[in-house]
């Protein structure tokens, strides 16, 4: 699968700057005995329909392609709306009730590339926007991190806003993009109510939209430098056991473009001070 999919959100203007300027095919194993339609303790489930509705598609284990067409895809089995379809591109909600966190790939395979959603444990929520009938493997992972890469839609282009209202190309635009389509929030240049605008203005929005703000990163975090006239901010794939963590940004090493380091934790021109915590 690799169609793009981008909710417009209404603009606010081209005179926002949402900118940090000057700163640079596996086949479906036989189905489970043990998956009867119902969410039992251990298994991550899916849901034909939002809010948790509709019937039930329970595993124990991870599935790199669910099948596509019947008798051999993985279906839903519980009773209700759905059943007897097939799982892929078809699910609405999910809830993970094994010990560790599951994560919904777009793509089989589990290929994160474009984008995937992450699910602790104990986790029952709906798939977020691009997620939503459009699951194609999920993965039981140790730990919490994300594939570094460089899955921004607008590769290349540096001039007008994207659908966040942030300029094309700058950090605020991949850091927006990566929270949506990485975390699931929907974010945007008015998430919670407020305007974020440059990137070193986005501790002050997030204490105003009532969102976290660490000292420390964890993954899924926006990494944020108040250095400079505009800031920086940047997503945190992963955090190492020595206390570096590494993240994904744009317009940083790579005029307009993805770079992907190493860092620490900082007030030096190359290191970030402040962590936004949206889940």
């Amino acid at each position: 699968m690799s169609r793009i999919t981008v909710r417009v959100l209404g603009a606010i203007g081209a005179s926002v700057l949402g900118a940090t300027l000057g700163v640079l095919a596996v086949t479906a194993p036989a189905q489970a005995a043990a998956r009867d339609g119902n969410c039992d303790a251990g298994e991550f489930c899916y849901y034909y329909n939002s809010n948790h509705a509709g019937s039930i598609s329970d595993h124990s284990g991870s599935l790199a392609n669910y099948g596509s067409t019947q008798p051999d895809c993985y279906e839903f089995k519980g009773a209700g709306d759905g059943q007897g379809l097939c799982v892929k591109n078809n699910a609405a909600a999910a809830w993970n009730r094994t010990s560790g966190t599951v994560r919904v790939y777009y793509n089989s395979g589990y290929d994160g590339s474009y984008a995937y959603q992450d699910f602790a444990p104990g986790a029952k929520t709906n798939l977020n926007a691009t997620l939503k009938n459009n699951n194609a493997s999920h993965q039981l992972i140790s730990g919490t991190s994300y594939p570094a890469g460089d899955d921004y839609p607008y590769k290349g282009q540096s001039s007008g806003n994207d659908p966040w209202n942030f300029y094309k190309g700058q950090c605020t635009s991949f850091a927006a993009w990566a929270l949506r389509s990485r975390v699931g929030v929907p974010f945007n240049n008015q998430y919670g109510g407020t305007l974020w605008g440059n990137a070193r203005d986005w501790v002050a929005a997030a204490g105003r939209a009532g969102v976290p703000v660490h000292n420390s990163p964890q993954p899924g975090d926006l990494a944020v430098s108040l250095g400079g006239s505009y800031g920086h901010v940047a997503f945190v794939t992963k955090v190492n056991s020595n206390g570096t963590f590494e993240v994904d940004e744009y317009n940083y090493n790579v005029a307009v473009g993805y770079s992907h380091r190493t860092v620490s934790v900082g007030t030096a021109t190359n290191q970030f001070s402040k962590f936004i915590r949206f889940k």
